[in-house]
């Protein structure tokens, strides 16, 4: 009886050894220093401002919501359905998916830009995972995916033990994170001003998440269609900080 103890109770302090290095590994995924691309993209804020629609902090924090139920109805079903699945098949599938869906060019190439970033940092950060190797080496050329962001993340956040709920909220406070930080290289609000604005924002994302958490990609749809649009002119701006 006290041998059988013994075991369970190494068992028990091996899994959270496991457990522990996953949450390293999972906090390292959200980590802004990670290099994916996502800091050289406005997410259509740029093209907003010259549009006339933001003018300031008021104007900011209204596209900012907007921008997040965007995010919640289009991408998070993709995110979910790749974290519970995370299989080659499934991923290349809704990978397809949602290269068919996206509506303009300029979105559409950030997508695939910070996807194929994510996915080389992931096969070469995360090697006790050597998924993320074979899946880039087969899919690379093939002309199957396009590598597109939000499958690519919920693919990761499945393979590094990530929970569908927490994934889903990651990927909603990495929007908000990018987004708040290219509005303070436009001069939109200062760096203590970003601060105060995330943490303002952040009940609004909780919400948005909430009502578009754990759908079906069948249900993945616009909420904010200027938004789409004024992103889509952001390649014919004159002069421009941001690649979207």
């Amino acid at each position: 009886m006290e041998q059988d103890l013994v075991e369970t109770d190494k068992r028990g302090k091996r899994n959270l050894s496991i457990d522990s290095t996953l949450q390293w590994s999972q906090w390292q995924l959200l980590d802004s220093i990670l290099p994916t691309g996502g800091f050289a993209h406005s997410f259509g804020l740029e093209a907003a401002i010259q549009a006339r629609l933001v003018s300031g902090p008021d104007d900011l924090k209204t596209f900012i919501i907007h921008l997040l139920e965007n995010t919640g109805s289009l991408l998070l079903p993709f995110v979910y359905s790749t974290t519970t699945d995370p299989t080659l098949e499934n991923w290349q599938k809704l990978d397809r998916i949602l290269d068919a869906t996206l509506t303009n060019e300029v979105g559409r190439k950030a997508s695939v830009s910070q996807g194929s970033s994510l996915m080389r940092v992931a096969a070469s950060v995360f090697t006790e995972v050597p998924s993320f190797k074979s899946m880039r080496d087969v899919s690379i050329g093939s002309g199957v995916v396009s590598f597109h962001h939000a499958p690519v993340f919920g693919l990761i956040c499945g393979l590094v033990g990530m929970d569908s709920g927490t994934s889903q909220r990651a990927y909603m406070f990495m929007t908000m994170r990018d987004v708040i930080s290219a509005a303070t290289r436009l001069n939109l609000v200062g760096p203590l001003g970003a601060a105060v604005l995330q943490h303002q924002i952040a009940p609004v994302a909780e919400a948005m998440s909430k009502k578009w958490m754990d759908r079906p990609v069948e249900d993945a749809c616009q909420t904010a269609p200027l938004l789409d649009t004024v992103q889509g002119c952001h390649g014919y701006l004159f002069s421009r900080l941001f690649c979207s």
